[in-house]
């Protein structure tokens, strides 16, 4: 992949400005999982000169969740640069029609017809980006097409099929609410479920905001049985084989998450050399409470792709540590010793590993 100059400094310090990116929707028909709406964020002419990333987002929201957080104001310098493909679930555009559950497709047959939207779009490949059960729709994408990705990012995956605990919990959600509106079972589970068993005991004002505007979507434009066919495929899902995947992978999760524990279990069976896990201390939901550590993860591991190599963010050159971050992974020592802008731009799949249980927490 050809690779953008270096920007002048004059270049850097405007990096707080991002300009108006394009951005296309597009209904592309697949084999079993049906028309899929796309949402492309960037121009897709310039995917020789830009990161291309694919996305799918979690439940109870549609590709808005993730446009959110890449429109954040620490993404700037990433978003300038790159290209976002954003998958909206089946039945999960705006103001859908409902769809009957046998046509909606599992996590597996999603993930595999996603390469369709590639095809189409005549894109060669991609940083697989992905939430919750998009994640894991991310992850099947890549492990049946890794010839098409440059890694995958998963944020909160889950790697086992459904626990006990989790059919528990989901038995007991009335998805009718009073004509047609989301009751409060299901909006409580879903509130779990993205934001962490946390939430309620650390309520603030700035977090109230997040909430209400989650389910003020959910209430909104997004068709709630649908959302329930969703569910009942994350639920249904089959264990997850990503340790066939052989490129490289970054775990996401949050301490405070609902899955932190089931994401740090996907991990200790993953292959060490080529997968990291980032744990954001006192975080739930990553994007909305800690995503300038994200964005920092996301460039970083980016970098060492061999893409986005003369983006910076604050402080990046001089701050080789997160703080309120544990690290797993190997070769810490090389990754954090100091390096030159040369070397810092050189491409190296390695150079984002890290080794074992690096706690910040207390710097």
């Amino acid at each position: 992949m050809s690779q953008e100059k270096p920007r002048s400094m004059e270049d850097r310090r405007r990096s707080s400005i991002s300009y108006p990116v394009e951005k296309k929707k597009y209904l592309i028909p697949t084999e079993k999982s049906g028309d899929i709406t796309v949402h492309v964020q960037g121009d897709i002419s310039q995917q020789d000169k830009r990161a291309t990333f694919l996305t799918v987002h979690d439940l109870g929201c549609n590709h808005y969740a993730i446009e959110d957080f890449i429109n954040k104001p620490c993404m700037n310098e990433i978003k300038d640069r790159s290209i976002f493909i954003h998958i909206d679930a089946p039945g999960h555009e705006d103001n859908a029609e409902a769809l009957p559950e046998s046509k909606f497709p599992t996590l597996q047959t999603l993930g595999e017809d996603l390469v369709t939207v590639l095809d189409f779009l005549h894109v060669k490949y991609v940083v697989g980006l992905g939430e919750g059960a998009g994640a894991n729709v991310i992850a099947r994408f890549g492990i049946a097409n890794p010839s098409r990705t440059l890694g995958l990012i998963l944020i909160n995956c889950t790697g086992s099929s459904t626990s006990v605990k989790e059919n528990f919990r989901a038995k007991f959600v009335n998805w009718k609410g009073k004509e047609g509106s989301v009751s409060q079972s299901a909006s409580d589970y879903l509130v779990f479920h993205k934001f962490g068993h946390q939430l309620m005991k650390e309520i603030n004002e700035d977090k109230e905001k997040v909430v209400d505007d989650f389910l003020h979507k959910l209430r909104g434009s997004i068709n709630l049985q649908n959302v329930k066919h969703y569910v009942n495929a994350f639920l249904n899902r089959t264990d997850l084989p990503l340790k066939n995947y052989k490129g490289d992978v970054l775990l996401i999760t949050g301490s405070k998450g609902s899955y932190a524990n089931v994401v740090e279990k996907l991990y200790k069976e993953l292959d060490k050399k080529q997968t990291t896990l980032l744990r954001i201390e006192n975080a739930g939901d990553v994007l909305s409470d800690m995503p300038g550590k994200v964005a920092q993860s996301i460039l970083l591991f980016c970098k060492g792709q061999g893409i986005l190599t003369s983006v910076t963010l604050p402080g990046i050159e001089r701050q080789r540590t997160f703080s309120g971050c544990t690290f797993d992974g190997e070769n810490r020592r090389k990754f954090f010793r100091g390096m030159s802008m040369e070397e810092y731009d050189k491409p190296n799949i390695r150079r984002f590993s890290l080794s074992p249980s690096l706690s910040t927490e207390s710097k």
